[in-house]
């Protein structure tokens, strides 16, 4: 909302213009002439909105100092006084207004009513109303019977800071339709259990929200009639609809009230154009070199409580349509997960419907990988939370919550296969080249019960612009190296990756032995994997196959190197890293909720030295 607004009061001369003005201001009228026009005048207004009003004069010689001001100004007054005034209204005023260009809302005022008591307001302005719909409002005032005075610089005042235009058209009668998508966003965030409706509670609750005071309960059966009166079955005992919602929003805008609707929508962070704030969805977040984002349990929580509220049918999982409804409120799904083919990138029910699991990875995933995005989304779906601020943490180290893996290894040797397993898909013996990298993410539990999130990606035919990119190695934890052990060319690829990237021996890494279910072969190498592996002082390469359901230990050992690199390193010596780590419960915007992050250290190697 604005916090300046400048008044350009414009009229024939004699209709009282500066009276007006002198009459706010003194708080008495002056039978004796005053000057012409006044000068600019500055006041103070509520919600700290400071108000400066403009007098001019409609004399020809003035006329372009009266266009300056126009454009300088953000409402126009528009006053007249008697019926030749007021043909001029529509004859020379509004037209004059429109030819220079500026969209003005615009307060009629018919001045010097009290010498015309027997005029009905509604006949006499309501026709120009309808054919010019830059007229916000209309008011008949009387500077000599102080009558109206305030009220008319407050409409004007609301004419900027609480405009109609955004809301409300005119012509067509109705709410336009960025202020019902907005409105219809809130009510199903208001909406707690999602049922359609909102109950009593749930009114209330919306009401000390936007307005920090309950209804009472006559007020809330008077809003409810009202809203019978034109939609019977939108407003019962049970609740009010999202149709009785945004009729009752229509009627405030038709009664001008809509400095209601104002309030109700930047409550939830909309700007004066309808859309919600930078701020709110995009606040300031950068994540520490070497550190990494991941959600806090509080986020976690969040998350869980979004799945059990949609999984209508309770089956465990978000189906098509479940998803649609979940994500209303949004723009859609993010975009890094139509790019990742979402749903296929995370654990899914043997009817393809999203799990618990599924749905906990992949917002793992996506905090990791993106931040932003999970903070932009916690605003869209209605995060809140009373715990904010940031603390630092440096007593102890904050332990990681999701790690990156990249799957390395020759054409065929098995590496989607790989993910698909870790999935829990069928096997499928069909071979299907990778092309475009591939992502799969899923929690593993650890020794002594701990779980974390564990993404794989196999890069594809991107692999050598990754490999060769330092941005994508740091934001990697760990390397698995993969060969068919049933064929003998295949872990001479892995030794040939490693000396064409010597910077891959900056991370941890595991080697795994895929197909073991088939004959083991000798590789046509200079070393065994089995000696390769004890040269560089790591472990033997894990015999796994996917039709073997003790796969669960490669990832299991994957995300262990991960998370304790040094037992992972090819070599010994200590690292000297900064252990200094950050826990963020940042707010989602300001004034807002927390941003449900952590930062925890990714643990990188310099100048060859592992450690953890």
């Amino acid at each position: 909302m604005t916090d300046t607004v400048r008044i350009v009061v414009c009229g024939d001369e004699g209709t009282g213009k500066s009276s007006l003005i002198t009459c706010l201001v003194k708080d008495r009228f002056r039978p004796t002439k005053i000057q012409p026009t006044l000068p600019p005048l500055t006041i103070g207004a509520p919600e700290n909105v400071q108000t400066t009003i403009v007098d001019t004069s409609a004399l020809p010689q003035e006329r372009n100092n009266l266009r300056k001001e126009i454009r300088r100004s953000n409402v126009i007054c528009l006053v007249y006084s008697d019926h030749y005034s007021y043909e001029r209204v529509s004859l020379f005023w509004l037209p004059f207004f429109r030819s220079l260009g500026v969209n003005l809302p615009v307060i009629l005022c018919a001045n010097k009513s009290d010498l015309y008591p027997d005029v009905e307001a509604e006949k006499e302005m309501m026709p120009i109303m309808l054919e010019f719909k830059e007229i916000d409002s209309c008011i008949r005032a009387s500077a000599k019977e102080l009558r109206n005075i305030n009220e008319l610089f407050y409409l004007c005042q609301r004419a900027v800071t609480h405009p109609i235009a955004p809301l409300y058209d005119s012509k067509e009668q109705n709410l336009k339709p960025a202020a019902v998508a907005a409105l219809q966003r809130i009510f199903f965030l208001c909406d707690r259990d999602q049922d359609g409706l909102l109950n009593d509670k749930e009114i209330q609750d919306f009401q000390i929200k936007c307005f920090n005071k309950q209804l009472a309960q006559d007020d809330l059966d008077e809003i409810k009639s009202l809203i019978r009166k034109t939609s019977p079955d939108s407003a019962t005992e049970d609740g009010i609809d999202g149709k009785g919602f945004i009729l009752l929003n229509k009627i405030f805008a038709e009664k001008g009230r809509h400095e209601t609707i104002w309030s109700i929508l930047r409550t939830f962070h909309y700007t004066d154009s309808l859309s919600l704030k930078d701020s709110f969805l995009h606040p300031k977040f950068e994540v520490p070199l070497n550190a990494s984002a991941e959600l806090s349990p509080i986020g976690y929580r969040f998350f869980v409580d979004l799945f059990l509220l949609f999984d209508k049918d309770n089956d465990g999982g978000l189906n098509e349509n479940e998803l649609v409804a979940l994500f209303a409120p949004t723009p859609g799904l993010p975009a890094s997960w139509s790019e990742l083919n979402f749903p296929s990138s995370t654990v899914r029910s043997e009817a393809g419907h999203i799990t618990l699991q599924g749905w906990l990875a992949q917002w793992s995933m996506t905090t990791f990988q993106d931040p932003k995005t999970t903070l932009e989304y916690l605003a869209y779906l209605g995060f809140e939370s009373r715990e904010k601020g940031v603390r630092r943490r440096r007593q102890a180290k904050v332990e990681r919550n999701v790690v990156l893996c990249y799957v390395l290894g020759s054409s065929g040797c098995g590496k989607s296969t790989i993910l698909d397993a870790f999935l829990n898909k069928p096997f499928d013996a069909t071979y299907h080249p990778t092309i475009k990298p591939r992502t799969a993410v899923n929690s593993v539990e650890l020794q002594g019960g701990k779980q974390c999130y564990l993404i794989l990606e196999e890069l594809g035919e991107r692999e050598p612009a990754i490999l060769e990119n330092e941005a994508k190695l740091n934001s990697c934890d760990v390397v698995c190296y993969t060969y068919d052990s049933s064929d003998p060319d295949s872990f001479a690829h892995i030794a040939e990756l490693r000396k064409r990237y010597p910077q891959l021996d900056e991370l941890p890494a595991v080697y795994a032995a895929l197909k073991a279910d088939q004959d083991k072969t000798t590789q046509r190498f200079e070393m065994q994997p089995e000696e390769y592996t004890r040269e560089l002082g790591m472990s033997a390469p894990l015999h796994v196959s996917a039709a073997w359901t003790s796969i669960s230990e490669l990832f299991a050992n994957v995300a262990e190197a991960a998370l304790f690199p040094n037992t992972a390193s090819p070599r010994t010596e200590p690292e000297s890293v900064d252990r200094t780590n950050l826990w963020i419960a940042g707010a989602v915007a300001d004034d807002t909720a927390s941003a449900v992050v952590t930062f925890g250290l990714v643990w990188r190697r310099t100048s060859g030295v592992g450690g953890a």
